[in-house]
């Protein structure tokens, strides 16, 4: 009974109620303002923000603030390398955990034709359907983590797509961050605009797919109506039985 699918889903539940608790109770995004402690420095601060960064969004701290934090601590370049291996290390991880402890319990209520048709997409085409989520990030990360282990995509193209599709926000946000005390230098302004136009292009794409989530399961991409080929067929089987007539 330790190891059923709701002993384990309730495992899960159990390890992000105590995560957010944590959150809440250290306060994270205090680094944009405090600073990252002098005691660790160098490389060895990018490593170990890099971990934490992992940790953070695998505990639902939302990636735009730790990017933010990230350009604002280590520069533009330290903190793109930080920030995306953050990225990378807290998708494996809420996969991980979406996986083992999830998708069996999950997946019989993987019902509706809305649910029925994203994990539909994400078994059959993980990779671009991630790689398109990533790079136009409407969905939140912490969700999309969970949705791809509760379907049945592979580990691997997972990542992959998370690497490559987080690389223009991660970079975004950590220019943002690196030049947050100057706000009309063309980098921020360049870097803001890209933010915005991101995101308006993640809700254009989505109101243009909508239609992909409504169709049901199964059903063909164009339903093209049958040729009229009946009329035609009807005459041919009459000109027999008018000849047998005469």
């Amino acid at each position: 009974m330790l190891l059923s699918p709701k002993a384990r889903l309730t495992y899960l539940a159990v390890i992000l109620l105590s995560a957010g608790v944590s959150v809440l109770l250290f306060e994270p995004q205090r680094m944009l303002s405090a600073g990252w402690p002098p005691q660790v420095s160098g490389a060895g601060a990018v490593l170990v923000f890099g971990l934490a960064y992992g940790v953070c969004t695998a505990a639902l701290v939302p990636r735009p603030i730790l990017n933010l934090a990230a350009g604002a601590l280590f520069g533009t370049q330290a903190g793109f390398a930080a920030a995306l291996g953050g990225t990378v290390l807290g998708a494996g991880l809420s996969f991980a955990l979406g996986r083992a402890l999830g998708q069996e319990a999950l997946r019989p209520y993987v019902r509706g034709r809305w649910l029925k048709a994203a994990d539909g997409q994400l078994s059959r085409h993980g990779f671009r359907s991630m790689l398109a989520i990533r790079l136009f990030p409407g969905m939140p990360f912490v969700v999309a983590n969970y949705a791809a282990a509760v379907s049945r995509m592979r580990c691997l193209p997972f990542l992959l797509a998370t690497a490559l599709g987080s690389v223009p926000n991660t970079v975004a946000y950590v220019v943002a961050g690196s030049q947050a005390t100057s706000p009309t230098s063309p980098a921020f302004l360049i870097s803001t605009g890209f933010i915005v136009v991101s995101a308006l292009g993640a809700a254009v794409l989505g109101w243009r797919k909508r239609h992909h989530l409504r169709r049901p399961a199964g059903a063909p991409v164009d339903a093209a109506p049958a040729p009229a080929t009946e009329p035609r067929q009807a005459a041919q089987t009459a000109e027999p039985a008018g000849a047998a007539g005469r």
